[in-house]
């Protein structure tokens, strides 16, 4: 069998070359691609039954983003060495590609599609993650698959006050805007992202640069299947319909559901009131059409009652402009917050906006506690996280409490990615924040942005600024019809057009996440939006602001305390000691958990505890092992050891001098225990410099006495055997910066400043 030939499409867009590749790899999936840019190259595949199940109820796709750290050259960190479930960070691009692909299919296709896209190579400059959605596409572009692409899916970020389409990872570490957008060649589907407080116009800018370069991606998928030739599209089964029957069903409910939709109820009254509508139309259905109709078309009813309550509610908000908890189109529900909730932790909030509720923890740490983030082509540690959790009693469920969703993942990435934006450069703390959701009727995850900043606030976390978020819906007919809600319910998230979250402070937006699920929604209308939701962020703020509207001075009695030591490299090792005694030392002595890392020519050490009596020792230690005397200065320091030469005395905590018998005193000095010095005793002494043959620190004690008068400067004192500098007759030289072990494994405390 000869080499398999593919075929491949080249194009560029906005000076970048990108090649679509089909026929060559995993050719018995229904669709395959193998998407390369630059370096990386990206494997696609999508497999959809042809056959639907029997009674199944809903679009069953699945899609799964995995990275091979083959494809960067690397071994798995794990304990197993192969790669584990997938990560997070992989939940996220995966999320990216469902939400863009999911509205593009048949309402009633119900064939169960799995999409698979693969990191095959990477390249360290290029961010796959918007590379997704448009491999995935070109699998369907490709396929006899019912998809109602293509669609494709780029990254545009303003680096340097320039608009840059898929731009490289250097460039886009520098960037002030950061957005992902999906769409068609006609339409906008989703973006997410993330920025440094842009104003809205900047937003819509970003979008609408995004879209142009997305149309010809789009045209170079159709190229490929053009290519490929015939391809035809798989016949989906018509959807079972009867008029009658659902004319029956409006008769019998179209007037009663518009009446609850009116009246403005909380969740638990509306969702009993509607229950018993459907109970009363299936009465009357029973009595008109007879049980066995009835029992055959159970599943037909059942989706009839369904899109009546959607219709009849969204006729209500749309005539009205009433909606189902009776707010107006602009307002915002009724908002209470509470700080200091919780006794013990760091920092906590209670933020509440109508049926939905946060309780929010905030929790300081040190660098120990960093989150160490392992993907293929990417090896950090974070000092900031958020984890979102959403339990099923806050919509009154039950269900089993498993690992989280890919929901709570795409939440807390949200919400963390805009906090993040409001934290302070260099904050020496690992910080963690948990949102733990009480209540849930709508924008549980932007309650977690509000709750997140007033609980870092309340644990002293100096922020620039409070952040908040809100959703945004939309609603909208083919009559024209339009009506853009401000802080949906969970039910208007259903029923609605558009999901779209913005998160910001007074200054403008840090993150954003939207989804439309209509044709052609005009960049006018979305302008109209990012301003309705502009005034709504404000209102918020302004209620937070109400409970707490600067962060705490300081820290809570139990939190611990950081302080941060900036030294010269020259000492790292000093502090650090042979197989880490001295700094462990330190620690067991002072009680502090202490971390040092050298950044260029200096060495940044952290101390940290809740005892300030415990960072104060150990910041003297540490300040004693890293002092240099100046000449001139006198101390008064303890005799650690006599010598027939002289005696040594410790001038600072693990630092000692030499003091020769002659600098003892003024008259000739035989031996040091005649002047009645002892080991232990207290002497004042005057540093005098380093010693110019082995840069050990001198000190005179006869500086610091009068000068005799008529004194006559003794003849030199005739040489015995060698011993003038101490080396041999104190055993090994020390050779380190004092007498603590240095990191060249050095031994004990030599009297030497700095090498040289």
């Amino acid at each position: 069998m000869g080499k398999q030939i593919p075929i491949s499409k080249t194009f560029t867009v906005a000076g970048k070359e990108y090649t679509l590749e089909t026929g060559k790899l995993a050719t018995l999936a229904h669709g395959s691609v193998l998407l390369r840019h630059g370096n990386t190259m990206l494997l696609a595949t999508v497999v959809s039954d042809k056959t639907a199940k029997e009674g199944q109820s809903f679009f069953p796709l699945s899609v799964d983003y995995r990275e091979k750290f083959a494809a960067a050259g690397r071994i798995p960190g794990n304990f197993f060495k192969r790669e584990g479930r997938i990560s997070d960070y992989e939940v996220l691009i995966s999320r990216l590609v469902d939400r863009a692909i999911r509205p593009l299919f048949p309402d009633h296709y119900r064939h169960e599609t799995q999409v698979n896209v693969i990191l095959l190579s990477g390249d360290k400059e290029v961010l796959p993650d918007a590379l997704a959605g448009l491999a995935a596409s070109a699998a369907f572009t490709v396929s006899e698959i019912p998809f109602e692409g293509p669609i494709a899916e780029v990254r545009v970020s303003k680096v340097d006050g320039e608009y840059i389409v898929n731009p490289t990872r250097s460039e886009n570490d520098r960037a002030t805007l950061d957005i992902i957008v999906a769409a068609t060649a006609k339409d906008i589907l989703m973006v997410e992202g993330e920025a440094q407080e842009c104003s809205e116009k900047e937003f819509v800018e970003a979008i609408k640069i995004a879209h142009a370069a997305i149309k010809e991606m789009c045209q170079a998928q159709l190229d490929l299947r053009e290519m490929v030739g015939g391809l035809g599209v798989r016949e989906v089964a018509p959807v079972a319909s009867n008029e009658e029957l659902k004319a029956k069903i409006w008769s019998l409910g179209w007037d009663a559901v518009c009446e609850i939709a009116s009246k403005g109820s909380s969740k638990t009254e509306r969702k009993s009131a509607l229950e018993g509508v459907d109970e009363k139309i299936k009465s009357d259905l029973l009595e008109a059409f007879g049980e066995e109709f009835c029992t055959q078309n159970a599943s037909l009813i059942s989706n009839y009652l369904h899109k009546l309550q959607k219709e009849a509610i969204r006729d209500v908000v749309l005539s009205k402009g009433v909606r189902l908890d009776g707010r107006k189109t602009t307002e915002i529900r009724p908002i209470w917050s509470e700080v200091d909730y919780l006794p013990s932790a760091h920092g906590s909030a209670v933020f509440t906006r109508g049926e939905t509720q946060s309780i929010t923890t905030a929790t300081l740490g040190t660098k120990l506690d960093e989150a160490m983030i392992d993907n293929a082509l990417d090896y950090h540690f974070d000092k900031f996280f958020l984890h979102y959790n959403f339990p099923s009693f806050c919509t009154g469920e039950t269900k089993p409490n498993r690992a989280p969703s890919r929901r709570e993942v795409g939440h807390g990435n949200l919400a963390r990615r805009s906090v993040e934006q409001m934290m302070p450069e260099g904050y020496p703390y690992t910080v963690r924040v948990v949102s733990d959701i009480l209540e849930s009727n709508g924008s549980s995850s932007m309650a977690t942005v509000c709750a997140a900043s007033l609980s870092l606030m309340d644990a002293g976390v100096p922020i620039t600024r409070q952040i908040a978020g809100i959703a945004m819906g939309m609603i909208a007919d083919d009559k024209g019809r339009v009506a853009i809600l401000s802080d949906i319910l969970g039910d208007e998230d259903h029923l609605g057009d558009m999901d779209f979250k913005v998160t910001g402070t007074d200054k403008g937006i840090c993150g954003c996440q939207m989804d439309i699920k209509i044709d052609g929604m005009p960049y006018e209308l979305l302008e109209t939006a990012l301003e309705q939701a502009r005034q709504g962020r404000l209102h918020i703020l302004g209620e937070m602001n109400k409970t707490m509207a600067e962060p705490r001075p300081d820290l809570k009695p139990h939190a611990p305390r950081i302080v941060v030591i900036e030294i010269d490299s020259e000492y790292i090792g000093a502090v650090i000691g042979t197989g880490g005694k001295v700094i462990q030392g330190i620690q067991k002595e002072t009680g502090t958990v202490v971390n040092l890392e050298e950044v260029g020519k200096k060495g940044i050490i952290t101390i940290a505890s809740p005892n300030l009596d415990g960072i104060e020792r150990a910041r003297n230690i540490i300040k004693a092992i890293v002092f240099e005397p100046e000449a001139g200065q006198v101390f008064t320091g303890k005799v650690v050891k006599i010598m027939a030469f002289g005696c040594f005395v410790e001038f600072a905590p693990g630092k000692d001098g030499l003091v020769h018998i002659s600098e003892l005193a003024w008259h000739r000095v035989n031996s040091v225990e005649d002047e009645g010095i002892t080991e232990g005793d207290m002497l004042e002494v005057q540093y005098m410099g380093l010693d110019e043959k082995n840069g050990k620190y001198r000190f005179s004690r006869k500086a610091l006495l009068p000068k005799p008068e008529g004194y006559v400067e003794p003849a030199p004192r005739e040489r015995g055997p060698r011993r003038d500098d101490g080396d041999d007759d104190r055993g090994p030289r020390r050779g380190g910066f004092d007498r603590r072990d240095d990191r060249r494994g050095g031994g004990g405390g030599g009297g030497r400043g700095p090498r040289r």
